[in-house]
């Protein structure tokens, strides 16, 4: 049973607008390149991210003085945290999502994600005991 104090206090945390900022990459980095969001203290991170997606059509109008300029698309897109998804959404429903944006379902994802990390690991432990 949700709790209506609860959920909106929940969601109240998550109601602000970030800054979204990046890190110069260089290899190396506390963000290795991704852009990142510093969360307040007394914040969440938002459960959607609002962008605009602009496109040229690839049509002209002419401006106030009588030059061309490209005709803009402009579509607004939503982006929402994957992980109060899965906190929130069933098993089924949650893969269903993530079969949605093509991924993987969560359960074959993070086998492979061990795998990969069991082959890292051997990697380092072979380059290491060879020094």
């Amino acid at each position: 049973m949700i709790n209506i104090g609860e959920s909106f206090m929940k969601n109240e945390k998550r109601m602000w607008v970030p800054e979204i900022v990046y890190e110069e990459y260089e290899g190396s980095g506390l963000t290795d390149g991704l852009p990142f969001i510093t969360i307040p203290k007394d914040k969440e991170m938002p459960g959607v991210l609002f962008f605009l997606g602009t496109k040229e059509t690839g049509e002209f109008e002419p401006d106030l003085e009588g030059e061309p300029q490209p005709i803009v698309e402009v579509e607004v897109h939503q982006f929402a945290c994957m992980k109060y998804l899965e906190e929130t959404l069933s098993e089924e429903d949650y893969d269903k999502v993530r079969l949605a944006l093509d991924l993987e379902p969560k359960l074959e994802a993070r086998a492979k994600g061990a795998q990969t990390s069991r082959e890292m690991l051997k990697d380092i432990s072979d380059k290491t005991s060879k020094q």
